[in-house]
């Protein structure tokens, strides 16, 4: 109560809107002006992973919850210290890692299981069985209607591994107590009531990341829920991204409307204010996503990117679309250089350390520990590190990490450019890795274009809290072009030769070719510490 102080700032008077942003990694919680875009406070808390087994990925939901309400009261506390009456503020958008999937008990509030992550491998040999079975081995099956590719990737297969292996989720689903969910649907259900009344739903970004949603007619498709077997009764209604879905039941935010929901890649492009079709935008967090919008129709990739929903401002607006290139691992071969390998101890030394070398002296590191994904989609590829000597060291192994999400970049670049026929001049990026300045320009010389970095990084929790503070009924924040605020930015221009540029593409080219087909089915047995497979 002793929050209720206005200050007489412009802060204090103008109206705030939040966002919640449940990475990979971490949660975090901002408070944004709605007239400035310029964040007022913030918290943030990691999120621990666990590997279970080899090629398994999974977090827990309660920790994924006891963040998110950590964050925000942290966050009300830090502004009561401001003295900001938090009255102003007047909505909350929910941004999230996507594709990430959840199935809880709707009676007792609890998830039947941990939350089994977008990097997860464990569908593997699911994935193989539904494409030897689609006609012609097609891994494009079911992109006519979803847009995607059969992969690991996505929520569908994760969704089936559960209904066949967790007796929980079996028995709950027999029993109607069973509720499927992305990690927005989780966030949204438990905030606006949970197992009293909470609201089931998500938005037209994340359903599209399912591999269950049709992205013609907007909702989820049943022939595709048929060939996966899975029952419709346990899935989420779809909403658009920017629209009261429900109110905080309880905490210092208790009352106040939850209106936007976005999938982390669309709510950068959101808050990158890529708007117009051709605008794109891309970001580096634990992966690193190159989404291009491409308007109110979605175009197919004939080079291996992904159709997604970008968003829907609005339940009368249209829907728009983007071209999407998805790496799976970027900000996390840094975490892997630190936590299995201890080559750094915190990731911002990463920088120092390949600076140090300069070059990476003809060593290439291929990250694909979850197989390939843009343009590849090869889930049997394994990371490889190669043109290796005794030369090589761990600041040359620390460069050849950073080239890595360049390269990886660089690749779905090309995809894009070839798709869309319009070369992109210069890339907007943004994401936690655009503080690493080597990556930046790296990223600029490898490319042979420039790289634009906004001031505030941020860019996903602001593209959340534009669309809350947008929704009807709430219309604290302008979407309409004149209205959008200035963004100061970094400009990151190419400073070597394009020849140099294309020589060590080739090279890398020609590494990823190495990392193929390595894990080409399950290992069916360990004896004596060795794997037998069961072919190979």
């Amino acid at each position: 109560d002793n929050c209720i102080i206005c200050s007489e700032t412009r802060t204090g008077m103008d109206p705030l809107v939040a966002a919640i942003d449940q990475g990979t990694s971490s949660t975090r919680f901002l408070v944004f002006n709605a007239k400035t875009a310029k964040v007022i406070s913030h918290h943030q808390v990691e999120i621990t992973q666990s590997f279970p087994k080899e090629g398994w990925v999974e977090e827990d939901p309660k920790e994924i919850m006891q963040s998110v309400y950590e964050c925000i009261e942290r966050t009300c506390e830090k502004l009561c210290q401001l003295n900001i009456d938090i009255s102003n503020i007047k909505a909350l958008g929910v941004t999230n890692q996507r594709e990430t999937t959840l199935v809880w008990d709707k009676e007792t509030g609890e998830p039947l299981y941990n939350a089994i992550v977008w990097l997860d491998l464990r569908t593997q040999s699911t994935v193989e069985r539904l494409i030897n079975k689609a006609p012609g081995q097609n891994k494009n099956h079911l992109k006519h209607k979803t847009g995607l590719p059969i992969s690991t990737y996505f929520s569908a297969v994760k969704l089936r591994w559960l209904l066949d292996n967790v007796d929980e989720v079996q028995q709950a689903v027999l029993s109607k107590r069973a509720m499927f969910g992305t990690v927005d649907s989780w966030i949204i259900w438990c905030l606006t009531g949970g197992r009293n009344n909470g609201v089931h739903c998500t938005d037209v970004s994340n359903a599209s990341r399912t591999m269950l949603f049709n992205i013609h007619t907007m909702d989820w498709d049943p022939e595709i829920c048929r060939y996966f077997d899975v029952p419709m009764e346990i899935l989420p209604k779809v909403r658009s991204s920017s629209e009261i879905y429900g109110w905080m039941k309880s905490g210092s935010l208790a009352g106040i409307p939850i209106s936007g929901c976005l999938g982390d890649q669309s709510a950068a492009l959101v808050g990158q204010m890529c708007f117009t079709e051709g605008q794109a935008k891309n970001t580096y967090g634990t992966g690193c996503f190159l989404l291009r919008n491409t308007g109110t129709k979605p175009v197919m990739s004939d080079h291996g990117l992904l159709t997604t929903v970008a968003y829907r401002l609005g339940k009368d607006e249209p829907a728009c679309y983007a071209l999407e290139g998805s790496v799976a691992i970027a900000g996390a071969v840094v975490q892997w250089l630190k936590d299995n390998m201890g080559i750094v101890q915190s990731a911002s030394e990463i920088e120092k350390l390949a600076a140090a070398a300069g070059t990476s002296y003809g060593c290439y590191f291929v990250p694909a520990f979850s197989g390939l994904y843009a343009p590849y989609w090869e889930p049997s590829a394994r990371g490889i590190i190669c043109g290796l000597t005794q030369f090589t060291n761990r600041s040359h192994l620390a460069f050849a990490a950073l080239e890595a999400v360049c390269f990886q970049t660089r690749e779905i670049l090309d995809a894009m450019n070839q798709d869309s026929g319009v070369p992109l001049m210069k890339l907007q990026v943004d994401g936690g890795m655009t503080a690493n300045r080597l990556l930046m320009q790296l990223q600029a010389d490898i490319l042979c274009i420039p790289v634009v970095c906004p001031t505030m990084s941020e860019t996903t929790a602001l593209g959340a809290a534009m669309a809350a503070g947008a929704a009807k009924g709430v219309d604290v924040w302008c979407l309409s072009p004149g209205n959008l605020p200035l963004v100061t930015s970094e400009k990151y221009e190419p400073q070597i030769n394009p020849e140099e540029s294309e020589f060590r593409f080739a090279r890398w080219k020609k590494a990823v070719q190495k990392a193929m087909n390595w894990e080409m089915t399950e290992p069916y047995c360990i004896s004596n510490g060795m794997r037998c497979f069961a072919s190979c």
